[in-house]
């Protein structure tokens, strides 16, 4: 089965790309190589995957040197020209589209490029599977959809028209915009509300990295808040089981479907959005404290108000997840900042 997955050089794309090529599946891996964060840990994240720097120029596909089932194509959501003829060419029976300009606080300062990356390359990614007819597209929403939002935990039936970031309104817009193709073009889609991801081969701007980063350096951090903030952190490897068993179980379309009393997560048709968290929130300060446990150092704490675009607490109730794929994330916090721990000092050791 032909694959495309795009963002496999960013932090959930590798991994889940790594599971799949395992599992036997044709994959082709898509990203533009950005520059915002180390392209270095983006080059070395392909490379463990047999797909060297050198050998990568744009829209070519190079076939990994590791995995006879991989190849990867650097390129950009927004080059609609591109993604058709990469459509055309492969004809792709599933689409993970994870590639996006990530980051809440960037986005107060670097709008536009949430539009072009987001909305407009989301929308080519739309059109190309409605013209080289897909089995299912799955895209990576985000639990900052439900911004304002004080229902907890989150639900996927609740109302998420209160975004408070540009980043959670283009998240949104995704939603809205795969509803519409799910209803006129019949494209079975998936969303993905993903709730705080992290583990090995994270990103150098997610809390645990900064964290340890200027914790191993003795350098001071800023915590947000005061601290007083509590997220329901997901450890990679429960986003990427909950990925790969939802992608193999499409939408269908559901005549039956009560348009007078809506299920905000589901449509009459092919259309669904999941929660991907762990269930469990932990406080911000409980989560430091791990981070110190598995360094053996105590960090120099620089207390902040919040930030504009942040909310205070996170909680995924997941299950409409469990109830469709039996699946429920719940990788202890501890075990999963340790294995971060592991690997940040190995490749900055070896790097």
């Amino acid at each position: 089965m032909a694959i495309l997955i795009t963002g496999t050089a960013g932090f959930i794309g590798y991994h889940l790309s790594n599971r799949l090529i395992a599992e036997g599946f044709d994959v082709v891996g898509l990203d533009c190589i950005n520059e915002y964060y180390d392209v270095n840990l983006k080059y070395a994240r392909l490379k463990t995957a047999g797909i060297n720097k050198e050998e990568i120029k744009y829209n070519k596909l190079v076939q990994s040197d590791i995995h006879s089932n991989y190849r990867f194509i650097q390129c950009k959501l927004e080059d609609k020209e591109s993604i058709d003829s990469l459509f055309e060419s492969q004809k792709f029976e599933i689409v993970v589209n994870l590639a996006a300009q990530a980051g809440v606080r960037y986005s107060l300062t670097n709008p536009y490029t949430y539009l072009s990356s987001n909305i407009d390359g989301f929308l080519n990614i739309l059109e190309a599977c409605r013209h080289n007819p897909v089995k299912h597209l799955v895209y990576a929403s985000s639990s900052s959809v439900y911004g304002l939002n004080t229902d907890i935990p989150f639900s996927v039936k609740d109302n998420t028209d209160h975004p408070i970031s540009l980043y959670a309104a283009s998240k949104k817009s995704n939603e809205l915009m795969a509803h519409t193709y799910s209803h006129l073009y019949n494209i079975p889609t998936t969303g993905l509300r993903f709730f705080t991801v992290y583990g090995p081969w994270g990103r150098p701007d997610m809390a645990l990295f900064i964290f340890t980063k200027a914790i191993m350096e003795n350098k001071p951090f800023e915590v947000f808040n005061n601290g007083d903030m509590s997220r329901d952190f997901t450890y990679i490897d429960d986003i990427v089981e909950g990925i790969t068993r939802l992608m193999k179980k499409p939408p269908v379309k559901n005549p039956n479907y009560n348009h007078s009393d809506p299920n905000a997560a589901k449509s009459s048709s092919p259309y669904q959005v999941f929660n991907i968290g762990n269930n469990g929130p932990i406080s911000l300060m409980e989560f430091i404290e791990a981070i110190e446990k598995a360094t053996g150092k105590e960090g120099i704490k620089d207390f902040q108000p919040i930030q504009a675009g942040d909310v205070p607490r996170t909680y995924a109730d997941v299950e409409d997840l469990f109830n469709y794929v039996n699946f429920r994330p719940g990788t202890p916090v501890e075990k999963g900042i340790q294995n971060f721990i592991d690997w940040y000092t190995d490749f900055y050791t070896v790097s």
